[in-house]
């Protein structure tokens, strides 16, 4: 992740305005900013939500509120709740999906 080329940026994300992004079920509403390859959210997801995708995308992601599940293809699934992240860089042969029983706040640094 080269953060070199963003400029000093102060975000309210309460001024952001949501882009809904549907699921699998249920769905995610993600306030963006971007700046050079740098892609930062903070994504709201619905109770029931599950991706429509396998992401092999490397992301750092925290979580806010709620829980949230990472699946991999190989079965394991890492529930984190609020104050765990995960860290991961680009992985496309061991991609992750996510999903949240009871609905998650994140933030997320892609």
């Amino acid at each position: 992740m080269d953060l070199g080329k963003i400029p000093f940026t102060v975000t309210d994300w309460r001024a952001v305005p949501a882009i809904e992004q549907k699921g699998e079920t249920g769905t995610s509403h993600w306030r963006v900013f971007e700046a050079g390859h740098v892609r930062v959210r903070m994504a709201d997801y619905s109770a029931g939500f599950r991706s429509d995708h396998w992401c092999p995308k490397g992301h750092v992601f925290l979580v806010l509120e709620g829980e949230f599940t990472v699946t991999f293809k190989d079965g394991r699934n890492l529930c984190l709740v609020p104050g765990m992240s995960f860290q991961a860089g680009d992985d496309k042969v061991n991609p992750h999906l996510g999903s949240s029983e009871k609905g998650a706040k994140a933030f997320i640094v892609d």
